[in-house]
């Protein structure tokens, strides 16, 4: 009888809960933790797979009637920015986004609050606490990064960063593959630059630089308002039974 690897990751169920994303419906997740040496193979392993990274924590839809969460990657070579993603670009071509190390700070905790207040006052990370957050950041086994965007200063051609007041962040995690965005929050009054766009295109151009293939959106679930806009960013691959699957067209 074979034995499977003394450090081989063991997989756990949650229990039903109410689904965040489509209403009257149950979710259940398959989750295992992502701790010690392997951490980083086993994130690329999974994220490959349809996982997600929550500190150290990776998680994936394992609902009994539901298929919805569907993961979504951008094809970063073949991706071609729309015209009205050009015009976000123009917009915010005043803003840099420097990829720095996972460490939280007061004025990254200041504009989460404002961000989750604005937009997801009733969602499940509307409690989280200076320590919580901290956490969120900090407890990763994965190579992360917190993408802070700024004003262009005069020397950010040497160091890559910005000046001043902090406009948007993401977490996110390099992979062997690609870039996970992780979680990603902006400020709420600066609606009409949008933010989440660009923060999106940025990791597409960032992507690219680094010659990774993709970039890892989370989950796009069909039928959910909120999740609609991952659908945008094309050409890109989503998982399903048979593998990924490349969607040219919305």
């Amino acid at each position: 009888m074979s034995r499977e690897p003394r450090d081989a990751p063991q997989f756990y169920l949650t229990a039903p809960s109410p689904c965040p994303y489509l209403p009257g419906v149950e979710e259940r997740k398959v989750f295992t933790h992502l701790v010690g040496r392997r951490a980083a193979a086993l994130n690329d392993m999974l994220t490959q797979t349809g996982f997600r990274r929550s500190q150290t924590i990776a998680y994936r839809p394992a609902c009994e009637q539901c298929r919805a969460c569907v993961s979504v990657r951008v094809l970063v070579d073949d991706f071609r920015p729309t015209h009205s993603m050009r015009r976000i670009l123009e917009a915010n071509s005043d803003l840099i986004g420097y990829m720095g190390p996972p460490k939280p700070t007061a004025e990254q905790y200041s504009l989460f609050r404002a961000y989750l207040e604005a937009r997801h006052p009733d969602g499940g990370m509307a409690d989280m606490s200076v320590l919580d957050y901290s956490m969120m950041i900090e407890d990763s086994h994965i190579d992360t990064y917190v993408v802070e965007y700024r004003r262009r200063g005069p020397d950010h051609f040497i160091t890559k960063r910005g000046d001043g007041k902090l406009y948007a962040a993401c977490l996110t995690d390099k992979l062997a593959d690609g870039l996970s965005m992780v979680y990603s929050f902006f400020d709420p009054e600066e609606g009409r630059r949008s933010l989440g766009s660009l923060m999106i295109l940025d990791h597409i151009e960032k992507a690219r630089k680094l010659g990774l293939p993709h970039v890892y959106l989370g989950y796009w679930v069909e039928g959910s308002k909120k999740m609609a806009y991952k659908g945008r960013y094309l050409p890109q691959e989503r998982l399903g039974m048979d593998g990924w699957r490349r969607v040219e067209k919305e």
